[in-house]
């Protein structure tokens, strides 16, 4: 092959390429409103749904494989992730516009609440056993 001969055909595969983008631009210009109707339909509850299960499982598989020489600092960080959600249970009381809201969100800031307090008092005696007797 010579290198007019494979000039030629690069430009015959970039005008193929060219066309075949043509279409899927096309093709995805018809799907577009489909798709945008339905993710708006399920996107709310099905997002968040999947993120609640997810972080679930995660959750699950990482306390059950913690060392119980790690407990203590694994508490420490709950009770840090615990005071963020909170704050962020907080806001939905403070800035939800139904009542089903706002009662989700004064939930959310009590078990919160019970999480961190029982978290701190079971750190403190953890802690307390790795303390001198004198």
């Amino acid at each position: 092959m010579n290198a007019e001969e494979l000039a030629l055909r690069a430009q015959a595969m970039a005008e193929r390429a060219m066309a075949l983008a043509m279409e899927a631009r096309a093709a995805a210009g018809e799907a577009m409103p489909a798709i945008e109707h339905g993710a708006a339909a399920a996107e709310p509850f099905l997002l968040l749904l999947t993120i609640f299960l997810l972080a679930c499982f995660v959750g699950y598989h990482v306390v059950w494989s913690v060392t119980p020489a790690l407990h203590s600092p694994l508490m420490g960080v709950t009770n840090a992730i615990s005071s963020v959600i909170v704050v962020g249970a907080m806001l939905a009381t403070g800035l939800g516009e139904s009542w089903l809201a706002q009662a989700f969100g004064f939930l959310a800031v009590t078990l919160a609440a019970v999480n961190i307090f029982g978290g701190f008092l079971v750190t403190r005696r953890m802690l307390a056993m790795f303390q001198r007797k004198g």
